[in-house]
């Protein structure tokens, strides 16, 4: 951390700034923002420099405020790699389905193996990638550009659009198309897929709209019952553009005896 302060010092020193200056102006931003945490006392300062001290984040707003530095650039000094925050949330897998969202310098991970991944920004080599997905990876990058869309990753435990989807998928989902259509394919690989939000999370499958009420329906092969929504429960965030995952999961998916009772409207 004393390399941090050490860069911090040098460009307050290049500034031509004084504690005294910096100390005065983070004043300034902790009133405008009305609070205190934004100051930086001179003992504060010091030890930041100095001493290695960590600064809060609001602190170092200020300092970056004061400085002209790059907040993300500036985290990195203190060894947090904040483009690679959405790389490093599939380090954790989760059970549910959810949504995710990458800024324009977000490294973009495919989905198992975690360590693959795809700087929008750098020439990739996808060899590697390719013999590992299949041509299904390539569906994801058809010609897209991934960062004006958002993303989702079908939970561990979501088998609702097995064999199309599998658990731990990652959808490129594009909000501009969420008017749910009522035809126009003749396959189930041509039928939209949608991804959905509800009170109690996400799902992503086939939706058909009836009578006010939105009808989610799984793949038949997944065994899961239909869910049905009032249509003022859910929100349509948009259809599925493109997908990466492996063609073969490392676990297969439950044996179920019976379909499980659908949700009615408003449950």
């Amino acid at each position: 951390m004393e390399r941090a302060g050490l860069k911090l010092k040098q460009r307050r020193e290049k500034l031509q700034l004084t504690y005294r200056d910096v100390e005065k102006a983070s004043q300034e931003v902790a009133g405008r923002h009305g609070n205190d945490e934004f100051a930086i006392a001179l003992s504060r300062l010091a030890d930041i420099e100095n001493k290695g001290t960590v600064p809060t984040i609001y602190r170092l707003y200020s300092l970056c405020a004061i400085y002209r530095l790059d907040f993300h650039e500036t985290l990195g000094w203190y060894g947090i790699p904040i483009e690679l925050l959405a790389s490093e949330s599939l380090h954790i897998p989760l059970n549910e389905t959810h949504a995710l969202q990458f800024s324009a310098n977000s490294h973009v991970p495919i989905p198992q193996p975690v360590d693959a991944e795809i700087d929008l920004n750098r020439t990739t080599f996808l060899s590697q990638v390719i013999r590992r997905w299949g041509k299904s990876g390539l569906n994801f990058l058809n010609g897209l550009d991934l960062r004006q869309y958002r993303y989702g990753l079908i939970g561990l435990e979501d088998w609702s659009m097995y064999p199309v989807l599998q658990p731990g998928s990652l959808v490129l989902i594009d909000e501009s198309r969420r008017r749910i259509a009522s035809g126009g394919w003749t396959n189930e690989l041509e039928r939209p897929i949608y991804f959905v939000e509800h009170r109690e999370g996400y799902r992503c499958g086939w939706c058909t709209m009836i009578k006010g009420s939105l009808v989610i329906q799984p793949h038949p092969s997944s065994q899961a019952a239909p869910e049905i929504f009032a249509a003022g429960d859910v929100d349509i965030i948009g259809q599925v553009a493109g997908v990466a995952m492996l063609l073969e999961p490392k676990h297969r998916p439950p044996v179920r005896s019976a379909a499980a009772p659908s949700r009615s409207p408003g449950q």
